[in-house]
Parts: structure tokens; C-alpha cells; sequence
């Protein structure tokens, strides 16, 4: 998944955010604080960073290419 480039809920501008507040967050710093130190400060905004997820990190963890049963693929055709 993309990171956020605006908030969902009123648009604002997020997505130049997005690399300093996962960079926070690495460093130790919890979620809340990080978004303070951002100077986020409406709710709508906090939790559309707060809840966007990369999903690369978690998929990578998973081999490509496995073998797809025949029955299977005559489903498609």
C-alpha cells in the first residue's frame, strides 16, 4: 500500500509527512508522539497516518511462485 497523500477525511496534505513520521517512529518515539512533533493535531489527520500500513514489509516475508493446482487454473479457463 501507498503511504497516504492526503487525509481521507478533510484532504490536508499528508504525504510529505509520511517519511519523518516512520523515521520518528523507528527511532522510538510512539506513534502520538511523533505526529505531535510533526504538528499534526486533528483527529481525522493523526489517524489516517496512524493507521496506514506498508504492506511490503509483512508480504516479503512470503515466497512468490508457488505451484497452483490444475484443477485450479480450469477454473479460468
Amino acid at each position: 500500500m501507498l503511504p497516504p497523500v492526503r487525509c481521507f477525511t478533510c484532504g490536508r496534505p499528508l504525504g510529505h509527512l509520511w517519511p519523518r513520521f516512520r523515521e520518528l517512529v523507528a527511532s522510538g518515539k510512539t506513534p502520538g508522539e511523533a505526529l505531535d512533533e510533526l504538528g499534526v493535531d486533528r483527529y481525522c489527520c493523526r489517524r489516517t497516518l496512524f493507521t496506514s500500513v506498508t504492506y511490503i514489509e509483512h508480504a516479503a516475508k512470503y515466497r512468490v511462485g508457488i505451484p497452483v493446482p490444475p484443477e485450479r487454473l480450469k477454473m479460468w479457463g
